[in-house]
């Protein structure tokens, strides 16, 4: 599944290319998603001008006239592919996630547009498009959820308070949405081995200066990540053909018995499972 980084990702290649544009035709072949597509889901984009594209989290927002939205969430296998009318499109996906190249299958939903066609694929269909009629409903669609690594709330008397008198491990907490959004399995390993802690450390025998160092490291690594263009897990390029290059970055994910990339360890890189997640840290340097 993509995270905040991957998903700001498409949320830039989408935003430059429809802002402002007019939908021309909309094509739905298959409504049964995770949440099935609403009857009215064409005629809330036919004829309509996109103003923007946004983000919270994991999800996209397209903001349409008189303050109605779309939200899409692309669950586990959906990606979302730009179609040029009249030039050859060799890659066409907007991230680096999953084939870069559009599937001939499982294209379930098109936005057409003066010359070129938005695209949704999903071949396992976790996915949903979901209709929002106004800001109140779409603040209180996200309630549930925590704030960003990048909002303001997400600070230290917010994460001490979270955290006292919880039994949970820092790991899970990382990967729990209604603490945290927008963080997943890859980041959160990243992110505790730059704060050079344990992923299975109680949260409430966190330090202040560690909770501190928590907040500091997912606001740069997901910063770092965005800049990098995401994370392409495999040799995967996005509709410029240009690589997610932040997998070049990684200290602990995906690298099991390799040293550690800390000067002066000779440790090796560890795996283990927490809540069916594959974990990786360092012993020696995450106490």
């Amino acid at each position: 599944m993509p995270e905040l980084p991957e998903v700001e990702i498409v949320r830039k290649s989408l935003n430059k290319k429809i802002k402002q544009k007019k939908v021309k035709k909309v094509i739905i072949r298959n409504r049964n998603l995770r949440l099935k597509i609403p009857s009215n889901f064409k005629t809330n984009f036919l004829n309509k001008k996109i103003i923007k594209v946004d983000r919270f989290s994991k999800y996209l927002i397209i903001y349409l006239p008189k303050d109605n939205y779309c939200l899409i969430h692309l669950g586990m296998s959906g990606t979302i592919h730009i179609v040029n009318n009249k030039s050859v499109n060799k890659y066409t996906n907007t991230s680096f996630y999953n084939s870069p190249f559009l599937p001939k299958k499982h294209n379930h939903v098109e936005l057409i547009f003066e010359n070129f066609k938005i695209i949704y694929n999903d071949p396992r269909r976790f996915g949903f498009f979901q209709l929002i009629k106004n800001n109140i409903d779409l603040i209180k669609r996200f309630s549930h959820l925590g704030p960003e690594p990048f909002d303001k709330n997400f600070n230290l008397n917010y994460v001490l308070n979270f955290f006292k008198g919880k039994n949970k491990d820092i790991k899970n907490f990382l990967l729990d949405q209604k603490f945290v959004s927008g963080i997943g399995n890859i980041y959160a390993s990243e992110i505790l081995f730059f704060c050079k802690i344990n992923p299975f450390k109680k949260v409430k025998l966190l330090s202040k200066k560690e909770c501190k160092k928590i907040i500091i490291n997912s606001r740069k690594i997901l910063l770092k990540a965005i800049s990098k263009g995401g994370s392409s897990i495999r040799d995967f390029k996005d509709t410029s053909g240009l690589k997610g290059g932040f997998q070049n970055e990684f200290k602990v994910y995906q690298q099991e018995g390799v040293q550690c990339k800390n000067i002066g360890c000779s440790d090796i890189i560890r795996k283990k499972i927490i809540s069916n997640r594959s974990t990786f840290f360092c012993d020696s340097c995450q106490k």
